[in-house]
This record gives C-alpha cells, sequence and structure tokens, in this order.
C-alpha cells in the first residue's frame, strides 16, 4: 500500500491531469479555432510581401483579403506587375487586368559637377538629419543630399548614389514607393515607365538664383513651354512640370532646355548601366 500511494498514485494523477489538460487543449483548438481562408493564403503566396502599401491596402495579407472578398483587383501589386495580376486572375477565376509599369524617378540633377556643398557635414549620414538640423548641406536648398535614406530603405537596390545624387535603375525598381517616403525633400516620384520625358530638377527658385546655385537648374525660361506641340509642359511658380495626360514624348522640350534638366529617357536601364 505504501508503494502505491508514494509511487503509483502521483503517476496516475499525474497524467489524470495531464488527459484532461490535453482535452481541453483539444476542445479549445476546435471551438476557438479560427477559420482560414485558402484562397487568402494562396493569393498571400504570390505577393512579394514586401508590405510596402503602394497597393493601398496595410500590407500583403491585406491587399489578399481584399482580393479574395471581391473588394480589390487583382492588379493592385505593384512590385509583383503583371506577373503577379495573372497568377491571382488564375486563382480568383477571372480575367488578369492589364497592369501600367511604374518606376521611381529622382527629380534632382544637382550632382558634385553642377554645384556645392554650403558646408562639410561630419554628423549621422542622413538625409533626414541634415535637412530637420541644418535645412540640407547644399546651396541649393531643394537638392538632393546624398547620403541615401532612399537606398538604405529599397529592398530591391534599386537606387544608388551616383556623382551626390540618388539614381533609380528601372529594371530593378518595383515602384513600392519607400524611397519616396524617404526622402525629405520630396524629390522621389512613382511615374509611369512610358513616360519617357521628365523634368529632372525640383527647384522653384526665381530664374536668377537657380541659375548661381546649380548649373543643371530649371530656370522658368519657359522655352520648354513654347516648344510643346501638344501643350504638355507648362511653367509655373518658377518650374516646369508635365501634364502626362497630353505628353506624346516627342521630347521637343528636352531639346528646347538649354540647362538640360528636362530629359528624354529610354524605357529600362537609362539610369544605371
Amino acid at each position: 500500500m505504501e508503494v502505491f500511494v508514494t509511487y503509483i498514485l502521483p503517476v496516475i494523477i499525474f497524467a489524470a491531469i495531464g488527459g484532461a489538460a490535453g482535452g481541453l487543449l483539444m476542445l479549445g483548438s476546435k471551438f476557438l479555432a479560427v477559420e482560414v481562408d485558402e484562397t487568402v493564403s494562396k493569393i498571400a503566396e504570390i505577393l512579394p510581401n514586401a508590405n510596402c502599401g503602394a497597393c493601398g491596402y496595410s500590407g500583403c495579407e491585406g491587399y489578399a483579403k481584399a482580393v479574395a472578398a471581391g473588394e480589390a483587383p487583382n492588379n493592385k501589386c505593384k512590385p509583383g506587375g503583371s506577373e503577379a495580376a495573372k497568377q491571382i486572375a488564375a486563382i480568383m477565376g477571372q480575367e488578369a487586368l492589364e497592369t501600367e509599369r511604374e518606376v521611381a524617378f529622382v527629380r534632382c540633377n544637382g550632382c558634385l559637377d553642377a554645384t556645392e556643398e554650403r558646408y562639410s557635414f561630419i554628423g549621422t549620414r542622413s538625409c533626414a538629419a541634415t535637412e530637420r538640423f541644418y535645412n540640407g548641406k547644399g546651396v541649393c536648398r531643394t537638392g538632393c543630399d546624398g547620403y541615401g535614406d532612399c537606398v538604405a530603405v529599397c529592398d530591391r537596390g534599386a537606387i544608388c548614389i551616383v556623382n551626390g545624387v540618388a539614381v533609380v535603375n528601372p529594371d530593378k525598381c518595383g515602384a513600392c514607393g519607400k524611397c519616396v517616403e524617404a526622402c525629405p525633400n520630396n524629390l522621389i516620384v512613382i511615374r509611369p515607365e512610358k513616360q519617357l520625358v521628365d523634368v529632372k530638377c525640383s527647384s522653384k527658385d526665381p530664374g536668377k538664383v537657380a541659375k548661381d546655385l546649380c548649373k543643371n537648374s530649371c530656370i522658368a525660361c519657359k522655352l520648354c513651354e513654347k516648344k510643346c506641340p501638344n501643350g504638355a509642359i507648362a511653367v509655373a511658380d518658377n518650374h516646369a512640370s508635365i501634364d502626362y495626360s497630353k505628353c506624346t514624348n516627342c521630347g521637343e522640350c528636352a531639346k528646347a532646355c538649354p540647362r538640360k534638366c528636362i530629359q528624354l529617357l529610354e524605357i529600362r536601364g537609362s539610369e544605371i548601366s
């Protein structure tokens, strides 16, 4: 009897407790289980999981849920592009919607050869820090600081600093928009890749001032505006801007620009070889 009480009974009690706990866990997993939508899982697996928010949703899973619920089209994932749209459409039994490829573009060409720095910055090499504490390092207050905050957030390695200015490789860019948010001077935009003409300057200084600050700056001379046969380019606030809905990529504005800040680009590979 002493052996039973000392050795066997505790084992029986522990086994009973373990069995009861296991039974409760089984019941809990059954009644408290969250149903997993297989469609959502399949769509999420296709997405690049960049969670960039470029689709307009909180992340890849949020977009996958919206598509599965019929609340979002299949072509909203910019990094995934047309291939992701095709695969999502196949899962949903839909026709893949057309996807217009977009890329990031840096609207600054204030390279080291074209402008000057106001001082030598030896603090934290961060564009945001430089702008926050010193209002930038260059004589042009709206130019690229060149410390690569955009480079740091790009998951695809699509951006690098060339001659003091951030430059995008269109072949690698997924148009996620992280670089747009990272740039403290708002120099980076997401635009249609097929749009081959763009203004590589963001200065809104008066012409005489801009001319002295940077050799590649827009000086608001309006020659581009006068030469455009489609009325697609206009100068306002000392800065030329293009209406993409009217632009035909003829390049007349680029030819007319005496500062060469309006450029006619190639579809791919024009930014970095």
